[in-house]
């Protein structure tokens, strides 16, 4: 399977759009926490070199970085998810126990995008206080994108038990 995270975004939007079981809404959850963290991401490099204070510069540089690690594993959930979801499918015309196994999987994948999205909006109160205040339109679709991830990876938590 091609990795989805390498696809363009029309490659992506197509193959989504197709009659097919991946990738599907948690892969599709995890790419809109993936966005959200980058919209933090770009606002905590813009604000980076303007604040008066060594203290707060420091915070900045450290919450980017924490992002990034964000950023970079829900990218990659974007895929595991697919993946995750694929073994569903292949279980489901198996025994009952590989199916209940696979499921047990599958969960794994949508209850760590809440996380990693809890993460990040846990990020967005110091850069709203702090960070370039030209840039507190981003931060707001940010928070919205990562909310959305977070309910709709919930979803499949949910369906998936």
């Amino acid at each position: 399977m091609k990795k989805y995270f390498n696809y363009s975004l029309r490659q992506y939007a197509d193959a989504i759009s197709l009659r097919t079981p991946v990738p599907g809404g948690g892969s599709a959850a995890a790419l809109t926490g993936c966005l959200g963290a980058a919209l933090i991401s770009m606002v905590a490099q813009y604000s980076q070199g303007k604040s008066p204070s060594p203290v707060t510069e420091k915070k900045i540089k450290r919450l980017l970085a924490k992002n990034e690690r964000i950023r970079r594993r829900l990218l990659e959930l974007v895929d595991e998810d697919a993946q995750a979801y694929l073994q569903v499918t292949k279980a489901r015309r198996g025994k009952k126990s590989s199916l209940k196994s696979a499921l047990a999987q599958a969960r794994k994948v949508p209850l760590e995008v809440c996380q990693l999205c809890y993460s990040a909006l846990q990020l967005t109160p110091f850069l709203v206080k702090n960070g370039n205040q030209n840039l507190m339109s981003d931060i707001q679709v940010a928070i919205n994108l990562l909310l959305a991830a977070f309910q709709s990876s919930l979803i499949h938590v949910q369906i998936n038990q």
